[in-house]
């Protein structure tokens, strides 16, 4: 615990920053498809895709020198695993980044109420094995985009931000709407609870998810 609590310390300003970044993508994403359905559609799914994106690649520029801009447990477990970050700094990220997107999901439910589960994705028609399928396609193109415009020193420099905010809002747009795709995440172990009942998958540890799914079962009653 003392070691734990002197690495929140010494990075307290990166781990502030996954906070407060990964609070923006969650607040504006899923906040934009909760007012979608408030206003009949008025947002649109490509609307939301737009959003996701754009907010993606706005955080990128704006935080990214400071955390590098995971904002998201599989991409920090990625860079760790490639040996792009050091080992004990990725719990103290994965858990700013949890507290974020919960805080976020908290003023959600407050100022919108529970609408479209707070932003929780489930599979269509409840297809887990073809969402599943789905989830590793998409989160490998977009580590590999990361990982290429990003980490890569070859890569022209100034466009990461660009390319992943694209990556983000075109796999939304293309498979978001169908099969209710979360593929921000890497491959993990996640829990879902949505509408009361209890899912657990093989797919991602994403915060978005995380968070509309705790929200959403435990915090209305509790508040």
């Amino acid at each position: 615990m003392k070691y734990f609590l002197k690495e929140v310390a010494q990075y307290q300003r990166e781990i502030l920053a996954e906070a407060i970044g990964t609070f923006i993508l969650v607040f504006a994403g899923t906040g934009a498809v909760m007012v979608n359905q408030i206003s009949q559609g008025a947002v649109t799914h490509l609307g939301i895709s737009c959003i996701f994106g754009a907010v993606v690649a706005a955080l990128i520029y704006s935080l990214g020198h400071i955390s590098g801009a995971h904002f998201n447990p599989a991409v920090t477990l990625a860079f760790w695993t490639s040996g792009f970050f050091p080992k004990r700094r990725v719990l103290p990220y994965i858990l700013a980044q949890l507290l974020g997107a919960i805080a976020a999901s908290i003023l959600l439910l407050f100022s919108l109420g529970r609408v479209a589960n707070l932003g929780a994705t489930l599979p269509l028609n409840n297809s887990w094995l073809q969402s599943f399928i789905l989830e590793i396609v998409l989160t490998f193109i977009l580590m590999l985009v990361i990982f290429g415009s990003g980490l890569d020193r070859r890569a022209p420099i100034g466009f990461a931000g660009l390319a992943i905010g694209l990556t983000v809002g075109v796999e939304a747009a293309l498979y978001g709407a169908d099969y209710r795709c979360k593929y921000e995440s890497g491959a993990f172990f996640r829990t879902c609870f949505c509408r009361g009942n209890m899912a657990t998958s093989l797919g991602l540890l994403d915060c978005t998810n995380f968070r509309s799914a705790i929200s959403s079962n435990n915090l209305q009653s509790a508040f």
